[in-house]
């Protein structure tokens, strides 16, 4: 039975893990009969309303100054994981068989800062160490939806291939920091054997849920042949 790391960012796909995504990945993971641990970061992020994509304030009284709302990255993930989750910082590649990452703009915004500085962006510590640790040990590391521009700039160095769905801004970031992309549909995989990653579109293209989980259950089926053939 294979055991994966998953990284989650928060809670809500304008600002943490997208959950139609995550949902997905987890159970296209138990339906293989594999196990899944959850992992986050410790943090604050600031709010963004899912009815109207504005940053929330913490006092919208008309005409005052005030602060935005901020929650912590490692409970609002919790919400997703049933409250099984542990701090990104007891993830052991050791342990694990492969690490993946759903999207969400928390992926861009919680774990990295590509949201706010595109070709500049920078990878959270944590995150970043988990993913060189994982590529280093010669395990997997599967990416759904932005997530790929995380592992983009992390592992970009070493040529990585990967899909950011079809051709699109985030794509040509992911070349200029040396990664290969490749145009997939929402329910395709790009295999990049030699470095052992596996990325999908998901709500890069997806236009419905169906397409999510079809995506995660391809991901995790090359994931198997990949092991297979090692």
């Amino acid at each position: 039975m294979k055991n994966i790391a998953i990284i989650l960012s928060g809670c809500g796909n304008r600002d943490g893990s997208e959950l139609q995504e995550s949902l997905s990945l987890m159970l296209a993971i138990d339906r293989k009969g594999w196990k899944y641990q959850c992992f986050a970061p410790e943090g604050p992020f600031e709010v963004v309303s899912h009815v109207d994509g504005r940053m929330v304030d913490d006092d919208e009284e008309e005409g005052t100054i005030v602060d935005l709302e901020q929650r912590d990255i490692f409970e609002e993930s919790a919400r997703i994981a049933r409250g099984n989750i542990l701090p990104i910082g007891m993830y052991k590649a050791a342990d694990y068989d492969a690490l993946a990452l759903p999207g969400g703009m928390g992926a861009a915004r919680n774990l990295s800062s590509y949201a706010f500085e595109g070709s500049q962006m920078v990878v959270i510590d944590s995150v970043l160490d988990a993913l060189l640790e994982t590529y280093r040990a010669g395990k997997p590391i599967c990416a759904m939806c932005i997530a790929p521009m995380v592992v983009a700039r992390v592992l970009g160095r070493y040529g990585v291939h990967l899909t950011l769905g079809g051709e699109c801004e985030a794509a040509a970031v992911a070349r200029g920091l040396g990664a290969t992309t490749e145009v997939c549909g929402a329910t395709d995989v790009c295999v990049d054997t030699e470095h052992r990653i596996l990325t999908t579109p998901a709500y890069m293209v997806a236009g419905h849920i169906s397409e999510i989980f079809d995506g995660a259950a391809n991901m995790i089926e090359e994931l198997d042949k990949l092991e297979i053939s090692k």
